[in-house]
């Protein structure tokens, strides 16, 4: 499977130029573009890349700021700082996969991506028509499946979202649905596609308010969630939740920091 990449760089002819050698070596894909950061944290959020490959002197966006929220919108991408500038921030190193200067062979870029790689991300569906009995359903295809993958730390949560997305398909998008569930590394993603029309919306509270809750609370349970609509009608309605990392044993050595690649 090909290794999805993003690019992010105000400058046109440093993007052809990294997607150029991207598509002469294989194994990628290129899925987006973006010149600046506003962009680029909307397209991660879209499309939740494998890899992106990040200029931090874009033109509208700080370089915490971007890298910030695109761990927020698509925490499971790996993020590799493409810079014509020395890493003069600490914080910045620590939170990236690797730091390239743009005045090193663009070879050592390329061999930088191809050893991140990407993880095989497992995937399993189930169809269910638009019936009340269908969330339960959902509910025991999904407890299966976080058994299977050890992700039983955040079991309660994911049964809540798929039981709520799975809900609002049969009873507000008044459809059918099918149920897709993948995970790579620490990362579990819920999807539910249907054929209706209208996107659903989180509801401002209010105590007498029925309608939104849902949302509300699968923004809070979730790292990130979003709606993509289908061509030809329909929608996917999409959550991600973050399996916590394990705490150090007592008397164990803290962690050494990871050095930026450069």
């Amino acid at each position: 499977m090909a290794t999805s990449v993003l690019l992010v760089d105000d400058v046109v002819a440093v993007r052809r130029l990294v997607r150029t050698s991207l598509r002469f070596r294989g194994g990628f894909d290129v899925v987006g573009e973006a010149g600046d950061g506003v962009e680029a944290v909307r397209l991660c959020a879209q499309l939740h890349p494998d890899v992106v490959v990040l200029d931090l002197g874009l033109p509208d966006l700080a370089g915490r700021e971007v890298l910030s929220r695109i761990r927020v919108g698509s925490p499971a991408s790996k993020i590799v700082v493409f810079s014509g500038a020395d890493p003069d921030d600490e914080w910045i190193s620590q939170h990236v996969e690797g730091y390239v200067l743009k005045d090193d062979e663009l070879d050592y870029l390329v061999d930088l991506l191809v050893s991140l790689g990407a993880e095989p991300r497992e995937q399993e569906s189930i169809l269910l028509p638009q019936a009340l009995p269908s969330a339960r359903e959902a509910r025991r295809f999904a407890s299966r499946l976080v058994s299977d993958w050890n992700f039983g730390s955040v079991l309660d949560d994911v049964l809540l979202v798929v039981s709520e997305l799975a809900a609002n398909a049969v009873t507000h998008a008044g459809s059918a649905l099918e149920l897709r569930m993948s995970h790579s590394g620490n990362l579990l993603r819920i999807e539910v596609a249907d054929s209706g029309a209208g996107t659903p919306e989180p509801q401002p509270e209010g105590i007498l308010e029925e309608h939104g809750r849902g949302l509300r609370l699968i923004d809070h349970l979730t790292a990130s969630w979003g709606m993509e609509e289908v061509p030809g009608g329909g929608k996917v309605v999409w959550a991600e939740l973050a399996r916590p990392e394990p705490s150090p044993q007592p008397g164990a050595p803290p962690a050494t920091p990871r050095a930026p690649s450069a």
